[in-house]
Formats: C-alpha cells, sequence, structure tokens
C-alpha cells in the first residue's frame, strides 16, 4: 500500500515539474527574434532606400535574421500593424503617434526619419477657396488620425473654426486626391507625395501651409520588441542613420529610388523632396513639444479623450535612449 502511494505522490511530482519546466521554456524569449518586420512608406523615403539596398538584411544575415517589409499608406495604417503586431517598426507622424499611444497602442518613437512639411490644405485650380475661412459648410477629404487630419484641426482651430462648421470626408491620402481632382471634395488636407502630384499635374493649390503645423517624421517600435531585443533596435537604427546619411549625399539617386519605388515623375519627386528635411535624427525635447501642442487641439477637437494627461504620454512615448547610444559611438 504504502509502495502504491509513493509511486503515485513521485508521478505526481513529476507530472508538476514537466508542467513547470514547460511553461518556463515557452515563456522565456529566444535571444534573437526569427524575423524583422519593418515598414515601408511613400512618405518616408528613407525606408525606400533600406529596401531598395538591402542593407538590413546584409547586417542581420549572420544572425539568420528574416527582415520583412510592408507598405504603410498613411500614419493610421502603420498605427494598425503595430497594433496589430504585423510589423515591429512602423513610420508615423510624431502627433499621430500620440493618437495611438493615448488609445492603448504600445509603441515607442525613438527615431525622426525627416523633418517634412508634407502636408498642406490643398484645393482645385479653379477653385473660389483662397483661404481657411473659406472652408466653412464645405466638404473637405481627409484621413483620420494621420498629420494632415492633424493639420487640418489646427488650422481650423486658428482661424476660429471647428469640425462642426465643415463636413469630413474620410478617404485614404491617393483617394482624397482623386477625389480632389474629379470635384467630389472641395478641398483636401493633402500628404506628398500625393500632394506634389496633384500640385505638379493638376495644377492645384496649397492654400493654406504652415510648416510648424507638420509634425515629424518618426519611427516607432514596439514597446515589448524593444524591451525584449534592445540591441536589435540598435541596429536597425544604426542601418537607419547609414541610409540616412546617404540619402543626404546622393540626393539625385534619392529622387530615383522615390520615383521607382512610388511610381511618380522626376519633377512629383523632387517636390516632394524639396519639402523633406532628413538633415537630423535626433529625437527629444524638440519633438516633445511639437506633440504637445498637436495633442492640446487633439483634446479640443474631440480626438483624444479630456482625462488624457497629453504630457505624461508624450513622456511615455519619445525614447531617445536608443539613438543617443548610437550618436555616442
Amino acid at each position: 500500500m504504502r509502495r502504491k502511494r509513493f509511486s503515485l505522490w513521485l508521478a505526481i511530482v513529476s507530472c508538476v515539474v514537466a508542467i513547470a519546466f514547460s511553461s518556463c521554456t515557452n515563456t522565456t524569449k529566444a535571444a534573437t527574434p526569427d524575423t524583422i518586420r519593418l515598414d515601408y512608406a511613400y512618405y518616408n523615403p528613407v525606408s525606400l532606400v533600406l529596401k531598395e539596398k538591402g542593407w538590413l538584411e546584409q547586417n542581420l544575415a549572420k544572425d539568420k535574421i528574416k527582415v520583412e517589409w510592408v507598405q504603410s499608406l498613411g500614419s493610421n495604417k502603420a498605427l494598425e500593424l503595430l497594433n496589430s503586431r504585423s510589423i515591429d517598426f512602423g513610420s508615423t507622424a510624431g502627433a499621430a503617434a500620440l493618437i495611438g499611444k493615448a488609445n492603448g497602442n504600445p509603441i515607442k518613437s525613438v527615431y525622426v526619419y525627416s523633418k517634412p512639411e508634407w502636408t498642406a490644405l490643398v484645393t482645385g485650380a479653379k477653385s473660389s477657396i483662397q483661404k481657411v475661412a473659406d472652408l466653412k459648410g464645405k466638404r473637405i477629404a481627409v484621413t483620420r488620425g494621420t498629420d494632415p487630419h492633424i493639420f487640418l484641426l489646427r488650422a481650423l482651430d486658428k482661424f476660429g473654426l471647428s469640425p462642426k462648421d465643415v463636413e469630413l470626408i474620410q478617404l485614404q491620402h491617393p483617394d482624397g486626391r482623386v477625389a480632389l481632382e474629379k470635384g467630389d471634395v472641395d478641398a483636401w488636407a493633402g500628404l506628398d507625395p500625393h500632394m506634389a502630384k496633384t500640385e505638379v499635374e493638376k495644377g492645384s493649390r496649397l492654400f493654406f501651409r504652415e510648416p510648424n503645423f507638420n509634425s515629424y517624421g518618426v519611427l516607432n517600435v514596439r514597446a515589448d520588441f524593444a524591451k525584449d531585443y534592445p540591441n536589435y533596435v540598435e541596429r536597425v537604427l544604426s542601418i537607419y542613420e547609414k541610409g540616412r546619411q546617404w540619402s543626404l549625399q546622393h540626393p539625385e539617386e534619392l529622387k530615383q529610388v522615390l520615383v521607382k519605388e512610388a511610381k511618380l515623375t522626376d519633377a512629383v519627386a523632387a517636390k516632394q523632396l524639396e519639402r523633406t528635411d532628413l538633415s537630423s535624427s535626433t529625437i527629444g525635447e524638440v519633438q516633445k513639444q511639437v506633440i504637445n501642442a498637436a495633442g492640446d487641439v487633439l483634446k479640443k477637437s474631440g480626438v483624444i479623450k479630456e482625462s488624457i494627461d497629453v504630457a505624461q504620454v508624450v513622456g511615455e512615448l519619445v525614447d531617445p535612449q536608443f539613438i543617443s547610444k548610437i550618436a555616442s559611438k
């Protein structure tokens, strides 16, 4: 009888140990990820260079890590891809990243890929619209949750209007351009290169420009990826730095990459790049100030909840540690 009890006890202990070992094994993170997934976007020219040149693939090959590229059509789509874990790194505007973070998207903004004037308010060549005040009662194409959307909100607020004074038509950026050109909307919160395309090819007018209302182009990483693989965040950013420096040193070649990837004419690509500043990748207090200013209008417009502490969220979002380490090497 005692032997049977001992055998039963031993079996139970063995089972518990096996389950515990299995649990530990399943929750232990691998030292390296199998695949690193990044977005590429026409509004982020450096991402197109990296995709074209294959430098990241070369850098990670020795660790047997695959690289996957996924296209983002706008900040809203990049945030969706990050939130669904479809990508590890995604390109957005800084203010758009704030919206994502405020809504529970666990991301860190770790790098500035450009300081662009990539958005403005656009109308047709023959339109009677001359200023922001003329938008009252008009139909405006916009992509919610992106820098053009935030730019529009700030422009309306600056001139005493609100979203209730206009009719917002939700469309992705390429469809917004088409709607403007067809006359289906009166104005469009534009984004390059689509904005440059309609400006150059259709004579569309940028009737309100304000560079300071454009938030920086930031590269975001999923917070859990940054926690589990900090060395690989640095590796990715070091290659981004290589791409940014190459772009500064080879402007004509950069234009041709943009022409090829985005299927643009030389004139349209040149127009976009003349509005794209790649001179600095540092992220920190300056970007926090810009994003905070956008956050005030986002709260006022109801895009983010009144209860959100914008400064706190921005502080949790912007993480300069990785690019600072690269800069110090």
